[in-house]
């Protein structure tokens, strides 16, 4: 049983008189582990951004350079996307800030509820951006390997191009989805449990 399942028993057995003093104690652990928490989303995202795309820098080769010229537009949806990765981090910055100022119950309910569809929306961009090109890369790879074992044989028609195409989306998908759920899925239900205590306090 951690602390705040202990101030909640204490709090409910105190008579009248202490009830203020108990509720405002409740509410600053919530709002000491909501601010904890929030901070964890935001070093994590920092640190996602930096080793991802320093560990993309570091193993730059010829195939690399040679995937890029394949698909030029590819480089300019890859800055696009640092640049809203940079605005999601700056999202969650902000949202740190804000709930770090202890105010009033009301005040972070709505810094948690906003702090949580950010992290969905981080969430859904990123396993779009990555099936994305991901599924580029794969598809790539699956044509040079199909060209080494058959190098007498045609080019994939349009139709199996598209069907490779969903199918390695899907699976580069699922991959994705799973790696950010359970990188912050642990830190928004922890987040979520803090919002429906601080719902059923009346202060």
């Amino acid at each position: 049983m951690d602390e705040l399942e202990i101030l909640k028993k204490d709090w409910k057995k105190s008579e009248n008189t202490f009830d203020q003093v108990s509720e405002t104690e409740i509410y600053g652990m919530l709002h000491k582990r909501s601010s904890s928490l929030v901070k964890w989303i935001l070093i994590i995202s920092i640190l996602e951004f930096i080793v991802l795309n320093g560990f993309g820098f570091v193993i730059a080769d010829k195939e690399m350079d040679n995937f890029e010229k394949l698909h030029p537009y590819l480089f300019i949806i890859e800055n696009v996307n640092y640049l809203i990765l940079l605005g999601f981090i700056f999202l969650f910055y902000k949202n740190y800030k804000s709930i770090c100022v202890l105010n009033s119950s009301t005040k972070l309910i709505k810094d948690i509820i906003k702090t949580r569809k950010i992290v969905n929306y981080y969430i859904y961009w990123n396993v779009f951006i990555s099936s994305f090109l991901g599924s580029f890369a794969f598809i790539d790879g699956f044509n040079a390997s199909y060209r080494q074992a058959n190098p007498n044989a045609e080019e994939l028609s349009q139709t199996g191009f598209i069907i490779i195409f969903i199918f390695s989306m899907l699976f580069v998908v699922g991959i994705v989805f799973g790696f950010y759920k359970l990188l912050y899925g642990i830190l928004l239900n922890r987040l979520n449990k803090n919002y429906k205590e601080l719902q059923k306090m009346d202060f």
